[in-house]
């Protein structure tokens, strides 16, 4: 299984962006350095996402980053994806550890301690809770606020991931309530300069107290 590091945890847009751009972009990313990227693609045909996570899964092996599908299971598996990771009304831990081995599994837990502890008991690898922020890349998004990542560290003896609206502005308080990865989308790959953006971002977890 690829080690979770901290950092900024990448995940595509391919709602916004051409194919081409994604994968420039996201080659920047890699270069400048990020800690795991997810492919996240809720619209695209069976081919189109076959084709596109192949390429994504080709770039994080030249820069020996982990890649990770968003809720496809055999996606992830068809790739030779380091992980996979799971919404609520997704494949349960059990099922998709059962289908994909040992390989990462992380767990959408929303604003819910409960939900977080269930996942460590199921076995999953990381919990991610959000959205932190407004976003626009996910209509009807769970509010959760910074002090769950304080509570949950306490609790849950897994790497917590923040997620939603998070800018190289606002994440320092969730890297010092206790994320070790900062899950990004539109900051990243909406950004006018990707590889100053990242350098930013990964300022927040230098600069951690």
């Amino acid at each position: 299984m690829a080690i979770l590091q901290r950092g900024i945890y990448a995940i595509t847009d391919f709602t916004s962006l051409k194919d081409t751009e994604v994968f420039a972009r996201t080659e920047l990313l890699l270069r400048a350095g990020i800690s795991m990227l997810q492919y996240r693609d809720k619209s695209a045909t069976a081919k189109a996402k076959i084709s596109r996570a192949r390429e994504l899964r080709s770039l994080c092996k030249q820069f020996n980053t982990p890649f990770i599908v968003n809720d496809d299971i055999e996606l992830a598996r068809d790739t030779g994806a380091d992980g996979i990771h799971l919404g609520q009304n997704d494949t349960d831990i059990q099922t998709a550890r059962e289908f994909l081995g040992p390989i990462i599994i992380g767990c959408s837990c929303y604003n819910s301690l409960h939900l977080a502890q269930e996942a460590q008991a199921a076995g999953a690898d990381y919990v991610a809770f959000g959205a932190f922020h407004d976003t626009s890349s996910k209509k009807n998004t769970v509010k959760a606020e910074p002090e769950i990542l304080e509570r949950a560290s306490h609790e849950i003896m897994l790497p917590l991931v923040a997620i939603g609206g998070i800018t190289p502005e606002n994440g320092k308080v969730l890297v010092d309530k206790g994320a070790a990865m900062l899950a990004v989308i539109s900051a990243l790959y909406g950004a006018n300069d990707t590889n100053a953006t990242i350098k930013k971002f990964n300022l927040l977890f230098e600069q951690e107290q």
